[in-house]
C-alpha cells in the first residue's frame, strides 16, 4: 500500500560550498531540472531548502517558481549564517570557520532570519513555511525565532548525531547535539496535535538509523584510536542520503535502510542531498560527470524501490497530514506524560 509520506529535501546553495570559496558561484541552479523530471516521473515533491546566493540566483528563481506554480514542489529556507545579511563578523574570518547561527548573539540571529524570511517571500511571491537549518545547528532560541516569522516546519533534526565535535566559531561549543532525539514528528511546543496552535512549529526528524556495528557496539565509536576503524567497518549512523557517492554500496545501504525502516511502519521518510551534487564538479562526491551519472542511477533505483510504498509530500503538506493522523495525538500524549 502506498501511504508512507516521502519527503525530499534538497539543501539548495553554491557551488561547492565544501571549499569554503570566497566568491560563491550557483551555477548547480542550471542542474535543477533534471533532479526535478526524475522526481515528478515517481510523483514525488522536492523541497528546495534555499540559501542566500541561491535566492539571488535568477535562474534558480525562475525554475523554482515554475515548480511551485504547479504544485510540483516547494521552496522554503536554508541560511549559511557567514555569508547571509545583514553581515556582522564573528570570527576572524567568517568565510573560513563557518559559524553556526546558533553561535550568534540573539540580535543577529533574528535579524538573519528576518532578512532571509523576506528575500525568499519577496522573489517567490508568496509566504515561506519550511525550514532546514545550516550545518545542522538548531536550538530553542531559533525555534522561537521561526515561529515568530510564521514558519510551521522545521527538519533540522538529525537523530542519534551529535555534532557538537564539528566546529564552528573558534572556542565555541560546536554544532547541535541530537543524540537523545528519535525520528518521530513532534511539536516543539509540546501541543496536542488535535488543538495544535496555527503557528505551532513541527519538526520533521531526518531519515537516520544507527549502522549495524554502531547497534551492537556503540562503545566502539567513543573511543578516538577505535572509532576511525571502526567507522570504515560500518558508518556509525546511515543516511537516506547519497553518501558517499564513490562508496561502491552505497545504493544498497540505501535500500537496506529503507527496508528495515518500511518494517518499523515508520511516520514519514525523508531523503536529503545538496544541489550542487547533482553537478560534475559541484561536491567532492560528484567530481566528473561520471559521478553524476552513478549519483542518478542510484536515485532511480532508491525512489523506484520507495514509490512502491511511499507518496510523495512537501514539508508543508506533510504537516497537515501530521495534524488528522491519529500517531500524533498518540505522541503529543507520550511526551506530555513523559
Amino acid at each position: 500500500m502506498v501511504d508512507t509520506p516521502f519527503i525530499v529535501t534538497v539543501d539548495t546553495e553554491g557551488d561547492n560550498p565544501w571549499v569554503k570559496p570566497r566568491t560563491i558561484t550557483t551555477r548547480n541552479a542550471a542542474y535543477l531540472p533534471r533532479f526535478q523530471r526524475l522526481c515528478e516521473k515517481f510523483r514525488f515533491k522536492p523541497v528546495y531548502l534555499t540559501n542566500y546566493e541561491m535566492a539571488m540566483s535568477d535562474v534558480f528563481v525562475d525554475f523554482a517558481r515554475d515548480v511551485v506554480s504547479r504544485g510540483a514542489g516547494e521552496v522554503g529556507m536554508h541560511l549559511h549564517a557567514w555569508n547571509s545579511p545583514p553581515l556582522e563578523a564573528l570570527t576572524s574570518d567568517d568565510f573560513l570557520h563557518q559559524p553556526y547561527l546558533i553561535e550568534y548573539p540573539d540580535r543577529v540571529m533574528r535579524e538573519k532570519i528576518r532578512a532571509m524570511t523576506r528575500l525568499l517571500e519577496d522573489r517567490f511571491g508568496r509566504k515561506i513555511v519550511s525550514h532546514r537549518a545550516g550545518r545542522w545547528a538548531f536550538d530553542a532560541r531559533y525555534a522561537a525565532m521561526l515561529l515568530d516569522e510564521g514558519y510551521l516546519v522545521d527538519c533540522s533534526v538529525t537523530p542519534g548525531v551529535d555534532w557538537s565535535a564539528t566546529p564552528g566559531a573558534p572556542g565555541g561549543k560546536g554544532g547541535s547535539d541530537y543524540s537523545l532525539f528519535d525520528s518521530s514528528p513532534h511539536f516543539l511546543d509540546g501541543a496536542d496535535a488535535a488543538a495544535a496552535p496555527a503557528k505551532a512549529l513541527l519538526e520533521v526528524p531526518m531519515t537516520v538509523i544507527p549502522g549495524r556495528l554502531y547497534r551492537w557496539s556503540p562503545w566502539l565509536y567513543r573511543i578516538p584510536g577505535l572509532r576511525r576503524v571502526a567507522g570504515r567497518m560500518s558508518p556509525a549512523h546511515r543516511w537516506l542520503c547519497p553518501v558517499a557517492l564513490l562508496e561502491k554500496r552505497n545504493v544498497e545501504a540505501m535500500l537496506e535502510l529503507a527496508r528495515r525502516r518500511r518494517h518499523a511502519s515508520p511516520t514519514h521518510m525523508e531523503f536529503m542531498l545538496h544541489s550542487s551534487d547533482l553537478m560534475p564538479g559541484g561536491s567532492p562526491d560528484s567530481g566528473s560527470a561520471q559521478d553524476v551519472v552513478r549519483l542518478y542511477a542510484c536515485l532511480e533505483m532508491l525512489f523506484e524501490e520507495l514509490s512502491t510504498w511511499c507518496r510523495g509530500m512537501t514539508l508543508g503538506e506533510f504537516r497537515e497530514h501530521w495534524l488528522r493522523s491519529p500517531r500524533a495525538a498518540w505522541n503529543a500524549e507520550r511526551l506530555a506524560h513523559a
